[in-house]
């Protein structure tokens, strides 16, 4: 009995434990199943264009991953564009970075702070004004002030203009000359050495009386700074965690009424460069930001036969804090006319000043000027020597001719010398305005305004069209204006000279301290 007892006891847990296992392993298997059955449903749907994504409705334009734009709606873009001659610089790539910054309208207000404003003189198209304003917005400016002649005046490309948040177009009409002539800037001698010579020095006189003019506007509309660029120019707000030039003014001291970034001069490696904000990356440093045996060790070098270090200017440009009183001192700095101002010199951050960066440009800068390409008479014209020698070499020279000057001259071709000076420090690699910009024009950011513009009715199409009929002759009145008596008001520090653009420190210096 006890045997069996026994045996019989042992077998009971094999006899229950059979459906229990049984029944686990059912459990397994559907848990297994089910998920993958569930995957494969959901997979087929998708594939099939039977799930609707409740994301989807969220997007304007329903593209939200690149690459995912049709090719019918591509071919639509790029006809929008190609209508307004922009196909190529301005257009959409095929497979945009950023395609959820295409309606992005960099509309900054007044709670961003400090409030930056540029302000410019410029004849440009919008191959190359698009990019330096949106650069600009990226970098935390929300205003500019655009004084516009040329081709930049035009129709076309104003009325793009006009739609940009925060730019302000100012068209160089008779009303604006009868204005500017009315400046206090022709009762002083500051600028007096400039007014009676063509070309350079006459737009260094327009560009001093617009400036005048935007520091009203930037007092009126509240801003804190105002920096006067060129549209061949781009601020380099380095030393800064977020590359911010709102950060960077934003943490000068109360105390500096005016902040010098000293330039870099582009040096571009081909002679085929269509956009240059886009194509070049090396620039040469400045005097500022070099160790003094460094520069002059390795002057002759740098140089490359050339009349100086820089192909054109070196003494930088400036922001200054807007208030009472302030005045322009040219196109490069800032005065005030009670004090003098409290300057200092950035020691990482920089203008990066694209210096004939296209070849074109040598023919270009002929063509704006009417003097004669002498030795003699482009001293008249310009105030730096490679300006001069470009001038003579496009006014004389054969297409053929001009080409190899301009790769002597301006194009850097020799790797080891090149290399040589990267490893000295004399020429540096910068990439972050490159790559915004890049990432800009492949977001659609600027065929989207000009698309936009091109869509809705002018704004001010009276105001453009009275522009055209403003002549060469009327315009070169405002230069030619005799200066009158002094203002009782100006005392002589005031009256300092105004800053021209200038060459960087050469050789002769270092012979002059010994």
């Amino acid at each position: 009995m006890a045997g069996l007892y026994s045996s019989s006891s042992s077998s009971k847990p094999t006899l229950s434990s059979s459906p229990s296992s049984s029944s686990s392993s059912r459990l397994f298997l559907l848990v297994t199943l089910l998920p993958l059955s569930l995957a494969c449903f959901a997979f087929v749907l998708q594939w099939r264009g039977g799930l609707d994504d409740p994301v989807t409705h969220w997007s304007i334009d329903h593209h939200e991953f690149p690459g995912m734009v049709t090719t019918q709606e591509k071919r639509s873009l790029r006809r929008s564009v190609s209508d307004s001659g922009c196909v190529d610089l301005l257009g959409q790539s095929r497979s945009p970075s950023f395609p959820y910054f295409r309606n992005w309208k960099f509309d900054y207000h007044s709670d961003l702070k400090p409030r930056i404003c540029i302000t410019t003189s410029t004849s440009a198209g919008l191959e190359q004004t698009l990019p330096w304003i949106y650069f600009h917005k990226v970098i935390g400016v929300s205003t500019f002030y655009l004084f516009v002649e040329g081709k930049a005046a035009s129709p076309n490309v104003s009325r793009v203009l006009e739609t940009i948040p925060g730019v302000k177009v100012i068209y160089r009409t008779k009303e604006l000359e009868e204005k500017q002539a009315k400046s206090r800037i022709w009762n002083e001698t500051w600028l007096s050495s400039f007014f009676y010579k063509p070309c350079n020095y006459e737009l260094f006189v327009k560009q001093s009386l617009n400036m005048e003019m935007a520091i009203t506007m930037a007092q009126d509309a509240g801003m804190e700074w105002i920096i006067h660029l060129d549209t061949d120019e781009l601020i380099h707000p380095s030393g800064t965690h977020e590359y911010s030039l709102r950060k960077l003014l934003g943490n000068i001291s109360a105390d500096v009424d005016v902040v010098i970034f000293p330039n870099y001069e582009s040096s571009v490696e081909r002679d085929d460069i269509r956009e240059p904000f886009s194509e070049v990356s090396m620039f040469k440093k400045n005097f500022d930001h070099l160790l003094r045996d460094v520069y002059f060790g390795n002057y002759k070098d740098a140089t490359r036969g050339n009349p100086n270090y820089f192909l054109t200017y070196g003494n930088g440009k400036a922001a200054a804090r807007v208030q009472d009183h302030l005045r322009p001192n040219g196109a490069h700095r800032w005065h005030n006319y009670r004090k003098s101002p409290n300057e200092v010199k950035l020691e990482e951050a920089a203008v990066l000043h694209y210096t004939y960066p296209r070849f074109s440009d040598l023919t270009s800068r002929r063509d704006r000027c009417g003097c004669k390409p002498t030795k003699v008479d482009v001293k008249r014209c310009f105030m730096l020597e490679f300006d001069r020698a470009a001038f003579i070499i496009a006014s004389t020279a054969s297409s053929e001719e001009m080409l190899q000057w301009y790769r002597e001259h301006v194009v850097w071709t020799d790797e080891k010398l090149k290399l040589k000076l990267l490893r000295k420090g004399i020429l540096t690699r910068i990439y972050a305005p490159m790559v915004i910009i890049q990432e800009l024009r492949e977001a659609g950011v600027f065929s989207s305004v000009v698309i936009a513009a091109h869509k809705s009715p002018s704004k001010n199409s009276s105001t453009a069209d009275s522009t055209s009929g403003i002549t060469r002759e009327s315009s070169q009145e405002t230069g030619k204006r005799r200066v009158l008596e002094f203002h009782l008001d100006v005392d002589g520090e005031s009256q300092a000279s105004a800053v021209p653009p200038q060459s960087p420190p050469g050789l002769e210096a270092t012979q002059m301290e010994l």
